[in-house]
């Protein structure tokens, strides 16, 4: 009976250690600056003009221009943090950088952020759109035909270190 308690023990915290391997956070990138409050990747700021929502700059639709939006993020690339997706009720934008030069945390999901970026709309094809829905680790089954896409480029993302919704 020993032996059997045993095996089952060692069975437990093998599948345990297993279930956190798959929650390896990914860190590819360094913070240019870190203070008790945020997190700042990509290019350093000190000043920037008033943060807007991500509902106020997509609902006025404004074309290819230079934003500052703070929202929050829904998803995070789980591969590497290369991409997000911030996400405000019907409102989402993929979040990509400036150059390829600089990635977020895989467990940055659900902070608040500060996006400062060149902001787009364009049309994917329902293969790029499937390739970002696995990337970001979701089912592709229900995507169907080209898809609108808002897309920031970010220069600097601020990462807050307090999750939103915390309490």
């Amino acid at each position: 009976m020993k032996t059997l308690s045993v095996l089952v023990l060692i069975i437990l915290l093998g599948s345990n250690l297993s279930a956190q391997e798959t929650k390896k956070v990914i860190k590819l990138s360094e913070p240019v600056r870190v203070t008790n409050n945020f997190e700042i990747y990509g290019a350093n700021v000190e000043d920037f003009e008033k943060p807007k929502s991500l509902t106020e700059v997509l609902k006025n639709d404004e074309k290819s221009s230079t934003v500052v939006v703070n929202t929050s993020i829904a998803e995070v690339c789980e591969k590497k943090g290369c991409f997000f997706i911030a996400q405000e009720g019907d409102y989402s934008a993929r979040i990509t950088f400036k150059d390829y030069g600089f990635f977020v945390p895989t467990d940055s999901e659900g902070k608040e952020v500060t996006i400062i970026g060149e902001l787009s709309k364009k049309l994917l094809s329902e293969e790029k759109a499937k390739h970002y829905a696995e990337d970001a680790g979701k089912s592709s089954d229900n995507i169907q035909g080209e898809q609108i896409e808002y897309s920031i480029v970010a220069s600097t993302v601020i990462i807050q270190k307090e999750r939103k919704n915390q309490e």
